[in-house]
């Protein structure tokens, strides 16, 4: 093929005579035609792309129609309205090259064929170029999705691998996979089953199942509408949102083992399947729906998930992994809150029944019964015989631990049992309601208030291990007893000691070792957490340790939280000014880093929270309300992770002019993480309250919250949590009421014959 150099070509708006003369004609981009021939050319940056394409074609003597070409860098981006003005700028080497309709229609042929000889490198072009608008409808209107489809459900190895790539891209955009059907997310769910399977079919379709459990009607964007039906929302014609949970884990539950692989691919050396099962395994457990919330949380519990993940925490190769880790530690939080607040009622949940069965032979006593009264539960420490009331507080969680104390060491179990009950009445210690005490205890320790609502910026191992947790205190709860010689008056005492000691055994999660945790519990004598709690209740009020006070704070927290989260939000919208930062290595394998062009840039969040606009710049400007000033933009759906400390300072910037050795990664950088494209941006804030604000804001854009990244937002609620609570006992201390460490419920009303005695009105 020639090559050749022609004199420079203008393309640009008319001009006059007097301006052609004066203009000196300097080329901006060098075009190769697809004949092998180099066009030097100006290009106007006023022109739309369609103009610069068909004076081009005019200028070359192209007699087909301007509308079968396009532009592409020798990247192969396609030029579009968007990024035109940055191509000019960067003087990239363009292509002239068939438009993506024609493109997509001869994959689409392509795909039909079957050909062997030519099947992988099409899959290979198709998993790139269907990201692009324009291809993707035609490439839809070609039934190209069907042929994908028919390629993947006949393929296996690398073919199978691209295959699964393109539907994942293709599956990005919001249209044109809407009518997938069981099969389909049977077939692709056999194929993440099958161990034979490579990894790099495995990651894919891995991503695939994620996308299609969160395509649920009740994440299609727009507003969230309140309604009084029970049952979930239809799925209007036409749009992606109407797989979600259920039809996926049902086709999941058809295959034997499929939790086991996923949860086993945790610990993986391919870092980017590392993250696509966390993605998933998150996604699962943030889209149950409550027909199948038992099943799953269950089966992962069997499978040690977090297990999995405290291996990942401890692990040298997790920079990558950390946002989806407190993505699930925000989900265990929610799955522990439910379980507190789940009714613990063995005539209605023959499981509950079972444990209870369990933990009354484990004991190894048996009933009494004196003036016509059955002693059982109370036996074991329980205050009444009424199961369903001793759970209320702390609901199936309080009954999960104690059977899992029991578990632990049955034979400890049946010989405190056998221990209190043999001494005075007056000197038991209630063990069943000490275990609830101590469960009370640590749902107060890790703020879990309510679903959703995590704050957490750091990894937390020893609340992944909640029962280990709550075992090891309960028996620490159990020798302060016995060691302060306490009786049935210094139950509370004795709470305030293991309150005390929580604290000071929890402290540093996220650098302590294990080993400290079981020694602080196993070890500390009575006199010296005695002599430490009352250092610590001089400094404290008593007050705050009610139990209406700690509902009051819940209730504030979860206020306090969502106030920063719309305050953050607000932050993204008007917009701030970042350096254009130098990404460093990764563990997981992105493209090859890029070096910003131009210093500073300006991003702002639009009004439907879609997409983040920006434009860079060689120096601040005043930026213009609106977007007219940001002719570029990143869609919020392709992020898949905000990663922090990922980029260093170019020199030269913010008084960074000083040269080193090797690049820093500096503490108020950013990255924007795409799961296949890499980073769409690296930044680094001029301020760390700026870093905070885009950081956690953009984390807190997700329908289910996401978490907190930063300590000045955690912060940030927390102090708003307590000046809230402080004003509202400064309102109740100025009235003089006394608040009760605890409300006692009166007596029934002595008949029914009342309007609200029938429940059946409440839901009228």
């Amino acid at each position: 093929m020639s090559s050749s150099v022609q004199s420079p070509t203008s393309l640009r708006s008319p001009v006059t005579p007097q301006q052609a003369r004066r203009s000196v004609l300097i080329p901006t981009n060098s075009v190769t035609t697809k004949d092998g021939q180099v066009v030097r050319a100006r290009i106007d940056q006023s022109l739309s792309v369609n103009d610069v394409v068909k004076q081009l074609c005019s200028n070359l003597k192209i007699q087909e129609p301007h509308v079968l070409y396009a532009l592409r860098d020798d990247s192969d981006e396609l030029v579009t309205n968007e990024n035109l003005r940055k191509m000019i700028r960067q003087k990239a080497n363009l292509r002239l090259v068939n438009a993506p309709k024609i493109e997509a229609l001869e994959i689409a042929d392509k795909l039909s064929l079957r050909d062997e000889r030519t099947l992988r490198m099409t899959l290979f072009s198709l998993q790139k170029l269907i990201r692009e608008e324009g291809f993707a409808k035609a490439f839809l209107s070609r039934d190209g999705m069907h042929e994908l489809i028919e390629v993947i459900s006949g393929s296996h190895g690398n073919t199978l691998a691209y295959a699964l790539t393109a539907m994942q891209n293709l599956m990005e955009l919001d249209y044109g996979w809407s009518n997938l059907g069981d099969d389909f997310i049977s077939s692709v769910v056999q194929i993440l089953a099958s161990p034979q399977n490579l990894i790099n079919v495995c990651r894919p379709a891995t991503a695939i199942l994620k996308k299609l459990v969160e395509a649920d009607p009740r994440s299609a964007p727009g507003p969230i509408m309140a309604g009084s039906s029970t049952r979930p929302p239809v799925a209007p014609p036409g749009t992606v949102y109407r797989y979600g949970f259920d039809r996926v884990y049902e086709q999941m539950s058809q295959q034997r083992g499929l939790l086991d692989i996923v949860v086993g691919r945790l610990g993986s050396a391919d870092s980017v399947m590392g993250l696509n099962s966390m993605m998933l395994i998150n996604s699962l457990l943030s889209h149950a729906t409550d027909a199948r919330w038992e099943d799953l949380t269950s089966e992962l519990e069997r499978l040690n998930v977090r297990k999995a993940v405290i291996r990942l925490m401890s692990s040298h190769t997790i920079e990558d992994l950390t946002s989806s880790i407190l993505d699930f530690q925000a989900n265990i939080v929610r799955v522990t809150f439910r379980r507190k607040i789940t009714v613990v009622d063995p005539e209605q949940d023959a499981s509950q029944e079972e444990t209870l069965r369990f933990i009354w032979s484990s004991a190894k006593i048996s009933e009494l019964s004196e003036n016509g009264k059955i002693f059982k539960w109370r036996r074991l420490g329980f205050e009444t015989e009424d199961i369903r009331k001793e759970f209320v507080e702390v609901g199936a969680l309080g009954l999960d631990c104690l059977k899992n104390m029991v578990i632990s060491d049955p034979d400890y179990f049946s010989k405190v049992v056998l221990e209190q009950i043999s001494r005075p009445v007056e000197r038991r210690c209630p063990v069943a309601k000490a275990s609830n005490e101590v469960v009370e205890l640590l749902a107060e320790h890790w703020a879990i208030f309510a679903p959703g609502y995590s704050t957490s910026t750091t990894f937390q191992p020893f609340f992944l291990n909640f029962a280990k947790v709550h075992t090891l205190a309960t028996k620490f709860f159990l020798r302060m007893w016995n060691e302060s010689g306490a009786a049935a008056g210094d139950f509370t005492r004795v709470v305030a000691l293991v309150r005390s000691q929580v604290k000071v055994a929890l402290r540093d999660e996220n650098t302590r070792p294990w080993h400290e945790v079981e020694t602080d519990f196993e070890d500390s004598e009575y006199r010296d957490v005695r002599d430490r709690q009352m250092k610590e209740l001089e400094m404290e009020d008593d007050l705050l340790s009610k139990v209406p006070v700690r509902n009051l704070r819940a209730k504030l927290y979860k206020e306090s939280f969502e106030f920063v989260r719309q305050q953050r939000i607000q932050c993204l919208m008007q917009g701030a000014w970042f350096v254009n930062a130098n990404p460093l290595s990764t563990q997981i394998i992105r493209e090859a880093p890029r070096r910003p062009n131009r210093p500073w840039r300006f991003m702002r969040l639009d009004k439907g929270a879609k997409y983040i606009h920006y434009v860079d710049s060689a120096i601040k400007f005043p930026v213009r309300a609106g977007l007219e000033d940001l002719p570029e933009r990143i869609e919020i759906a392709q992020i898949a992770e905000i990663g922090i400390g990922t980029c260093a300072l170019p020199p030269n910037v913010l008084n960074s002019d000083l040269p080193t050795a090797a690049p820093i990664a500096s503490p108020l950088s950013f990255s924007l993480y795409s799961t296949r494209d890499g980073s769409l941006a690296d930044q680094v804030a001029t301020d760390p309250s700026r870093w905070a604000d885009w950081t956690d804001g953009l984390n807190m854009l997700r329908r289910d919250g996401g978490h907190v990244a930063t300590p000045e937002t955690a912060e940030f609620v927390k102090a708003l949590t307590e000046i809230g609570l402080k004003i509202k006992l400064l309102n109740l201390s100025g009235e003089k009421v006394e608040i009760p460490s605890s409300l006692v419920a009166g007596p029934p009303p002595p008949t029914v014959d009342f309007f609200f005695a029938d429940p059946g009105y409440l839901w009228q």
